[in-house]
């Protein structure tokens, strides 16, 4: 398989990953920074976190590795959490914004 293809893949699971306190995904709210996929199917994402101190942070992270890690041709999923630059709500994508009334 593709590393594109794994990356669109794991795109449409980071899809399936909310914040418990907010009604959109990871993804959409611009939370993850990165994706690399390495040719031995070593998955590395950066992502960071609405606010530094969100209650949810390990739930989320936990979250994401297991499902970027049952991608087909992903052998394992390293999370690494990042707080620069630091996250706003223009990182958000339209739906996002749509969804959470900032349009």
């Amino acid at each position: 398989m593709e590393k594109i293809e794994i990356e669109e893949k794991i795109v449409a699971m980071l899809k399936t990953v909310y914040d418990p306190e907010i009604p959109v995904n990871v993804y959409d709210l611009g939370l993850i920074y990165k994706i690399d996929v390495s040719d031995s199917g070593e998955a590395a994402l950066d992502m960071t976190l609405t606010a530094p101190n969100c209650p949810a942070a390990d739930f989320i992270m936990e979250d994401i590795r297991q499902k970027v890690e049952s991608v087909e041709g992903v052998n394992s999923a390293t999370i690494n959490l990042v707080f620069e630059p630091e996250w706003d709500k223009d990182m958000m994508s339209e739906e996002a914004k749509l969804e959470l009334g900032f349009l």
